[in-house]
């Protein structure tokens, strides 16, 4: 495994991690400040900032963006809604390109509303990616498959383990893999074997990490900064490292009623702490 314990480089901050104190201008000061090594924003933090702008405040401060947050949401009640969510996946791809992301990360998105069809929006995720898959070929973007936690399964994401996400990217061929959080997939009894899987054909695109608090208090906005929970979490990346992935770890933490209250320079400060001793 890599020696993470004096690294900042290797170090990547989602900026959902500070979203509610900082927009993306002072997130980008604060990885420069901080060395941090790399940034994963949210599009609508892009958008609020400029997509121009963002790409030139990322360049000029030497942040590596490991992938632009999000795209993906695919499953639509009809043709035309399909359509529109894969017509704004293209764009997404274009801003990712702009950006100079590593990869566009997809969380697939769950069923209509209303509806209880699940192997259907599995299927609508299948052919919404065909649809984008050779715009994103053109312009050298890898498209990396977010299975979510089972819990997500209805309204997030119908694609909920790496077996399932690299069964699609096998159909779908290259250009496509997988980001894979911890978060999502430590309870995961098969996730070595298929990270060993996704590393024989270079699909360990991106790699998330935080904690699973317990108990956790919300499904969406209580994950634990990582040392605070119980993922083994230098297990999963000494799997990810063993099965050829050597990209950055990238902190993204969703916390309402502690991280999200903090000081975004001592978040910053904890992340750097965490990534050199814990992750």
């Amino acid at each position: 495994m890599r020696d993470l314990s004096s690294d900042t480089a290797l170090l990547s901050l989602n900026t959902a991690t500070v979203k509610m104190q900082w927009d993306l201008k002072q997130i980008i000061d604060g990885c420069e400040r901080h060395q941090i090594g790399a940034i994963s924003p949210w599009r609508d933090q892009v958008a609020a900032c400029g997509l121009d702008e963002a790409a030139r405040r990322i360049k000029g401060a030497g942040l590596r963006v490991t992938g632009l947050c999000r795209g993906g949401m695919f499953p639509a009640a009809d043709a035309k809604g399909l359509q529109a969510n894969i017509d704004d996946n293209r764009k997404a791809i274009d801003e990712a390109v702009v950006l100079g992301a590593e990869c566009l990360v997809l969380v697939v998105g769950g069923m209509p509303a209303g509806s209880r069809d699940i192997a259907g929006a599995r299927n609508q995720v299948f052919d919404g990616m065909s649809a984008i898959l050779e715009h994103a070929r053109s312009n050298n973007m890898p498209l990396a498959i977010e299975p979510l936690h089972p819990m997500y399964a209805a309204d997030r994401a119908c694609v909920n383990t790496m077996k399932q996400a690299l069964d699609i990217c096998d159909r779908l061929g290259e250009g496509t893999g997988v980001a894979a959080d911890v978060y999502h997939l430590w309870w995961d009894p098969d996730l070595e074997q298929q990270i060993i899987r996704a590393g024989k054909n270079k699909q360990l695109l991106a790699y998330h990490v935080c904690d699973w608090l317990v108990p956790t208090n919300d499904m969406l906005t209580d994950r634990g900064m990582m040392g605070e929970g119980i993922v083994e979490l230098k297990k999963i990346r000494g799997w990810m490292e063993a099965a050829g992935y050597d990209g950055c770890c990238e902190v993204e933490i969703f916390s309402e009623n502690n991280w999200w209250k903090k000081d975004p320079e001592i978040v910053l400060q904890t992340c750097i702490e965490r990534h050199q001793s814990v992750v």
